[in-house]
C-alpha cells in the first residue's frame, strides 16, 4: 500500500431526517446508518427509515443497526427499507449475523481483555468489525473513546472505527489506527438524533487531514 492514495471511508450514524442524511452526504459521508433500536433516543421507524433512503442519491451505502432483535423484527425492516448493510452491535452469534443473506459488519465493544483476532475468525464473513467503546449495560452510543493502542496491527478484516470520535480527535485516531472507516454519531450532533451541519463538515475536515 506504500505511496498509493487511502482514503478513509466515513458512516455517519443515528439520522433520523431526511435533511441530515443529505447534509451528511453532500459533506462526503460515504455511508449513513440508520438505528433500529427501539430505546435509542436515534432510532427510527421503518417508515421513518424508509422516507430517509428514498431521498438519497446513488453511491450511498445505507447501513441498519440492529442490537439484539429478533429475526421477525429484522425481517420487517429488510422488507421495507433498502438496506445495503446490517450492522449488528448487540450479542449477536455468527450464524444469527449470516441467517439474513446480506452483507453485514459486527459490532465489538472493546476492553482491556477483548480479543479482537477471535472476533475476526469468528466472524469470517463480516465485510467489516466496527470497534467501540465498552461501557457497562450500554450497546453503543457512548461517546466514550476506548484505548486504540490495543487493537491489534495483524487485522486482517477491514475495521470501522467508534467510540467518541469528533472533530477534534478524528485526525489522530485515523493516523494512530489507520482503520478502513470511521463512525461518528454523537460528535457531529446538535442534539441526540439531530445532526450538526457545521459538525459534520468540521468532522470532514479532520478525516481529510488525516490522510497523508
Amino acid at each position: 500500500m506504500d505511496g498509493l492514495f487511502v482514503r478513509t471511508r466515513v458512516k455517519i450514524c443515528g439520522i433520523t431526517r431526511v435533511e441530515d442524511a443529505l447534509i451528511a452526504v453532500a459533506q462526503g459521508a460515504d455511508a449513513i446508518g440508520l438505528v433500529f433500536y427501539p430505546p435509542s433516543p436515534r432510532y427510527v421507524t421503518p417508515v421513518q427509515a424508509a422516507e430517509i433512503v428514498n431521498a438519497l442519491p446513488a453511491f450511498v451505502t445505507v447501513v441498519a443497526l440492529f442490537v439484539d432483535a429478533s429475526r421477525a423484527d429484522v425481517e420487517a425492516v429488510l422488507s421495507q427499507v433498502s438496506i445495503d448493510l446490517i450492522q449488528f452491535h448487540g450479542q449477536e452469534s455468527a450464524d444469527e449475523c449470516r441467517q439474513y443473506g446480506k452483507s453485514y459488519m459486527k459490532a465489538i465493544r472493546v476492553k482491556g481483555d477483548t480479543n479482537l483476532v477471535q472476533y475476526e475468525a469468528e466472524y469470517s464473513d463480516a465485510k467489516a468489525l466496527l470497534l467501540d467503546a465498552y461501557a457497562e449495560g450500554v450497546p453503543g452510543g457512548t461517546g466514550q473513546v476506548f484505548d486504540w493502542t490495543i487493537i491489534p496491527k495483524n487485522l486482517s478484516k477491514p475495521i470501522v472505527l467508534a467510540g467518541g470520535l469528533d472533530a477534534g480527535n478524528v485526525e489522530q485516531a485515523i493516523r494512530q489506527v489507520k482503520p478502513y472507516a470511521v463512525d461518528v454519531s454523537g460528535g457531529v450532533e446538535f442534539k441526540k438524533g439531530i445532526k450538526d451541519a457545521a459538525k459534520i463538515a468540521a468532522f470532514m475536515r479532520g478525516v481529510s487531514n488525516a490522510i497523508v
